[in-house]
């Protein structure tokens, strides 16, 4: 007879009580007839299972048993035929805890792996518990440095550290447990806790029974009462966890009155599973805080605002080939240029990863720089050429991009293109086609012919798409059959639809591409400032003219209601338009656009671009442009092709002077594509 240290506690005999008595004594009566069939079945030489109740020696209900008969061979020939008998008896719950054998494997081994694959914070942490409870006791909860959750770097803290509970379960489901311990609680804990001695002293803190007055005691000082009335009677022990001699946090574990307290062994067991935990934990911390760290600058590496004039309606999608890096090599710009004109860009540098969103990033603020400079379109893209041969020496890269300027008081739109696809332009009409932009090679390739815009008329309304080669083309998909499929979008149907709804469409269907290339769309409807909004009047190249443009500019303001701009206007006219007649020749154009603000526009014949400079005490002249930085809300000048435009802008009381877009902040665990595709 081999019996387990228990087998008196829950069969009611001492192990030499039971030799010669009937193996059926053991079971219950409902159970004799079913073990009679398994002992019957060990003559035959087979082997026999069964589930059944055993008697208790408490006299308590039956307790299950896993029973086998396994025939014994090999005995004396004639011989009475003999058999092992196996009785399993799971534990009574007062008694789970009583293997330290049994809790060093259920904490160590296969759990602990599974936890520890991911590298989710959370999940991790909730993993722990799980493991913990019921393998080791009967409540359980994890608290971590705020520093950690937070990303940052975590460094040695007293025990006055901000920490937070990331996880707490319980083997009862008592919900006390999680309404006294919440989930996401963030608390520094008082003086002459438990917990706050493992913080300061970063070594496990065993109480193996607390009274009824010490968890009064814990309550009072932490000033949470119900603390106090579930700690009563518990056996307690707090593990701290320590990864690179730094203390993360520490797992609380208690059991509750009815079972085995905790002892030294134990606090050993627990401490050797609270040094893994601290690896899985901080991995997942350094994982968090890395991950957090690049979204951070991929997400910075696209455009936070688009702005547009009043009359252009803007409409972006944005979607990364990849989930593990949500950013690529292609990118977008909506800017408001002032006159009532927008630069509309898309780009798309070679490659996929990190690398190329660092290019982009760097082509995208230059571009953005060049746009702000008012550079045509081509002027802009063979800058952007330079400096890509110039980044080419460092590492080898290319990119193609559509850059186009509309202009809202004249209806045309100015297109330069290095390597990329056509425009698409759908009119009011329902017609629409690819427009045939000069061809030049991509940015950083050498060669090939010089990059040349080309300006087209646009009928009001029409719908202005530019893209990247993502949308159009896949491995399985020919490009010629993407392009038709952009053109069928945007058809006749297209004008009555909203923009959300067409860019919502672009995008329907590639999401279970799994082997597609980034993609960036950016989709105008362009319509033209209405003719009341602004005005033009062109001046002769006489002094008179500064008195004419006083009046005309007068007479218009009072037209649209802005009499309190008049006295500053009609000075800001004055300065530009002497300025226009003493450095160049030729008429004078004037032209006042009421938009979000009010824009002064001077053009004349002369291409030398004005130069704010501060003029001394005895200067007769120099102080024009100085006044005009000084009353106006900007300024600036850009050239054209019969000369330059000096322009000022001024904020209209009561109207909000930025023309831009806020793109949707991405949440935590969104992917932007998704975001910007969701309903």
């Amino acid at each position: 007879m081999q019996c387990g240290p228990n087998a008196k506690a829950v069969l009611g005999r001492a192990p030499q009580e039971l030799i010669g008595r009937p193996a059926t004594d053991l079971v219950g009566d409902e159970a004799k007839a079913e073990l009679e069939t398994l002992l019957e079945a060990n003559g035959g030489g087979q082997e026999r299972n069964g589930v059944m109740g055993v008697l208790r020696g408490d006299g308590g209900a039956p307790a299950d048993a896993l029973v086998t008969v396994q025939p014994m061979l090999g005995g004396v020939a004639g011989a009475a035929p003999a058999a092992l008998l196996f009785i399993r008896v799971e534990l009574p719950p007062s008694e789970r805890y009583q293997d330290p054998a049994l809790m060093r494997r259920a904490l160590m081994d296969d759990p602990l792996t599974r936890f520890g694959a991911t590298l989710d914070l959370d999940q991790s942490a909730r993993g722990l518990v799980d493991v913990v409870v019921p393998h080791f006791c009967n409540v359980a909860s994890v608290l971590v440095l705020e520093s950690l959750v937070a990303a940052d770097e975590v460094h040695a803290e007293s025990g006055s550290a901000v920490l937070r509970r990331i996880a707490v379960t319980s083997d009862d489901g008592n919900p006390a447990w999680t309404s006294t311990f919440p989930v996401g609680e963030v608390l520094v804990f008082p003086e002459g806790t438990p917990y706050r001695q493992v913080m300061e002293t970063a070594r496990p803190v065993h109480l193996p029974h607390i009274e009824v007055s010490r968890a009064s005691e814990i309550g009072r000082l932490w000033r949470r009462g119900p603390a106090g009335e579930l700690l009563s009677d518990v056996s307690m022990v707090l593990l701290p966890m320590i990864a690179r001699d730094t203390l993360l946090g520490f797992i609380a574990c208690t059991r509750v009155p009815g079972f085995r307290k905790f002892d030294a062994y134990d606090v050993e067991i627990g401490m050797e599973f609270a040094a893994r935990a601290a690896i899985v934990i901080d991995n997942a911390r350094r994982y968090s805080r890395e991950r957090a760290t690049a979204l951070a600058l991929q997400r910075s590496l696209l455009p936070m605002r688009l702005s547009a004039p009043s009359s252009v309606e803007v409409r972006h999608r944005y979607l990364p080939g990849s989930k593990l890096v949500e950013v690529g090599g292609d990118w977008y710009e909506s800017i408001a240029l002032p006159g009532a004109r927008v630069a509309l860009i898309v780009g798309d540098v070679a490659g996929h990863g990190v690398r190329a969103a660092v290019t982009m990033g760097r082509l995208r603020t230059a571009l953005h720089t060049l746009a702000n400079l008012e550079l045509p379109p081509a002027d802009a893209l063979h800058v952007m050429h330079e400096l890509m041969i110039e980044l080419g020496e460092q590492e080898p890269h290319f990119a193609t991009c559509v850059y186009a300027v509309y202009d809202a008081t004249t209806g045309t739109i100015e297109i330069a293109s290095a390597g990329h696809l056509p425009p698409l332009l759908a009119s009011p009409t329902g017609d629409n086609e690819y427009l045939e932009v000069p061809p030049a090679p991509p940015l950083g390739v050498s060669g090939g012919s010089a990059i040349e815009s080309r300006e087209f008329a646009v009928e009001d309304g029409s719908l202005f798409v530019i893209y990247t080669d993502g949308l159009v083309e896949n491995r399985g998909r020919d490009i010629d059959d993407g392009l038709a499929r952009l053109q069928k979008i945007f058809g006749r149907d297209s004008v009555d639809r909203s923009m959300e709804d067409l860019a919502k469409t672009t995008l329907a269907g590639v999401y279970a591409d799994q082997h597609r290339d980034d993609i960036a769309v950016l989709i105008a409807r362009l319509r033209r400032l209405p003719q009341e909004q602004y005005s033009s009047w062109t001046l002769p190249a006489d002094p008179a003219a500064v008195r004419r443009a006083r009046g005309l500019v007068s007479t218009r303001l009072a037209e649209w209601d802005l009499q309190d701009l008049d006295y500053t206007t009609e000075l800001l006219a004055s300065e530009l338009i002497t300025n226009a007649l003493r450095y160049a020749h030729g008429p004078i154009e004037l032209r006042l656009l009421l938009e979000r603000t009010l824009v002064l526009e001077v053009l004349d014949r002369s291409a030398a671009l004005p130069r704010l400079r501060r003029a001394e005490d005895d200067d007769e002249n120099g102080r024009g442009l100085l006044v005009v930085s000084q009353l106006a809300h900007r300024w600036g000048s850009r050239r054209t092709a019969a000369g330059k435009v000096v322009w000022c802008e001024q904020i209209v009381p009561g109207v909000d002077p930025d023309a831009s877009e806020q793109v949707p902040a991405w949440p935590e665990e969104a992917w932007p594509g998704e975001l910007h595709h969701r309903e």
